[in-house]
């Protein structure tokens, strides 16, 4: 705990922009669930999804927002600085989805057959889910690392850009098992084995940096993530080249969506997904190895 003859309370934590930030985050996310439980309703798993979003981001905000009024955050054997980052980076990708999963699914101009009223909550929910990922991404905008300034991992561009990467990694897993047909040749399945290695990576280096376990390391962190950042982009180049030969073309697949393939259930759109989000990945795998080769430069002067 703090040292005797301290504040017992931190009034920074809900005074400091970043505090005020937070308490946005707690006030929209509980308004937003409450709209839609109360009369907006949700259903099936586009609604479970955003419910879960808003109910978890809400739970995980209180508990920040009470460590750090109480002090309690200084008991935790995690880095706490790493936990937050991360957190606030997760939360914005999740917050944004939300928004614009839920009005997607759920808004519609007229009343027929819902009702006025149901209608009204459903508008009044989205704009609340909108103002919740703005409320999250000024957090981010506020914690990031700053030039010059040494702060955490997890707050740096890499280290915020690792949230990112898993996050687009579980986009494509979403779209591999919507009957992608990834089995269907060794090539593709070797596209699956490159997202499932660099997501396993990626989560074990944010568990690290959150944990503050990285200076037990036996081998150094900092040069052992810029070496997998790099292997990494080497990989996705070649899930980059091969998935689309191997859905797109005429020799091995369909060049153009089939004309009798279900709506929400074509194994076309799910391929046309995993492409798209490959190349998203890749992107942001060669902006994470050029923005740690900076640091690597900006350190040594």
């Amino acid at each position: 705990m703090e040292s005797t003859g301290g504040p017992y309370l931190n009034t920074a934590a809900v005074t400091s922009p970043v505090g005020i930030a937070r308490l946005l985050q707690m006030t929209f996310g509980c308004t937003t669930f409450s709209l839609v439980a109360h009369r907006g309703g949700f259903s099936a798993a586009y609604g479970t999804f955003c419910m879960f979003v808003w109910t978890f981001c809400f739970a995980i905000t209180v508990f920040i927002i009470t460590c750090e009024f109480t002090h309690l955050h200084s008991c935790l054997s995690i880095s706490w600085g790493n936990f937050t980052a991360a957190f606030a980076m997760l939360a914005t990708l999740m917050s944004v989805t939300a928004a614009v999963i839920y009005p997607l699914y759920f808004v519609q101009l007229g009343c027929y057959p819902i009702g006025c009223e149901v209608r009204d909550f459903r508008i009044a929910a989205s704009v609340f889910a909108g103002l919740l990922f703005i409320a999250y991404a000024a957090e981010v905008f506020l914690t990031r690392a700053k030039p010059g300034q040494v702060t955490s991992y997890m707050a740096t561009v890499s280290g915020l850009l690792k949230i990112v990467q898993a996050f687009v990694a579980c986009i494509i897993f979403g779209a591999l098992v919507n009957d992608s047909q990834h089995d269907k040749y060794v090539a593709t399945q070797w596209c699956v084995a490159v997202y499932s290695f660099c997501f396993v990576v990626t989560v074990v280096v944010v568990a690290f940096s959150v944990t503050g376990k990285t200076a037990l390391l036996w081998f150094p962190f900092e040069r052992s993530v810029v070496v997998y950042t790099f292997g990494a982009v080497l990989l996705y180049v070649s899930a980059a080249v091969i998935w689309p030969v191997f859905c797109f073309d005429s020799k091995y697949g369909s060049p153009r969506r089939p004309d009798l393939c279900a709506k929400g259930r074509c194994p076309w759109d799910s391929q046309l997904v995993i492409a798209i989000f490959t190349y998203v990945n890749l992107l942001l795998y060669i902006v994470d190895l050029a923005y740690s080769q900076r640091i690597r430069f900006v350190s040594h002067l």
